[in-house]
């Protein structure tokens, strides 16, 4: 008697060959990723980037600089000391901080346009005081408003 199957097919020589499935025309309906899952971070370190986007270093003075130029419209004078310490912290790590820079110039700008704004308002009271005290004695003249003036 012959070793063969009731359909009439003898088996294969090879045992590991009859494991093998057939090769089929049809792709698999779904293919595992080629890359591997990222490990979690380890405690106390800092957050990785989100998926497909490169980890950036943070610029040292970056948030420094941008409060700097905001308050460079309102205080220029915190905004001038704030944007030089950005500009500073940047410089030392190699980077480019234009918020800082542009808070500086800003801040400086605005300090010497409100200096030369006091200077003139100062020039235009003193010059309405001396055209009220024209003709008059000197001493001291209470106005209609309950204001006092002092004539030279």
């Amino acid at each position: 008697m012959t070793d063969q199957n009731p359909s009439g097919t003898t088996p294969p020589s090879d045992p590991s060959a009859a494991a093998q499935p057939a090769p089929s025309s049809t792709p698999p309906a779904y293919e595992a990723p080629a890359y591997a899952a990222p490990a979690a971070p380890a405690y106390g370190s800092a957050p990785a980037a989100p998926y497909g986007a490169p980890a950036q270093p943070a610029v040292p003075g970056k948030t420094l600089g941008i409060v700097a130029f905001v308050l460079s419209f309102f205080a220029q004078l915190i905004a001038l000391i704030l944007g030089i310490v950005a500009l500073v912290q940047s410089r030392k790590a190699g980077q480019k901080n234009g918020f800082a820079l542009a808070a500086i110039i800003i801040s400086a700008v605005l300090m010497v346009v409100g200096v030369i704004v006091v200077i003139v308002l100062i020039t235009a009271g003193l010059g309405a005081v001396n055209e009220l005290c024209q003709g008059m004695p000197p001493g001291e003249y209470e106005l209609t408003n309950g204001g006092t003036i002092v004539c030279p």
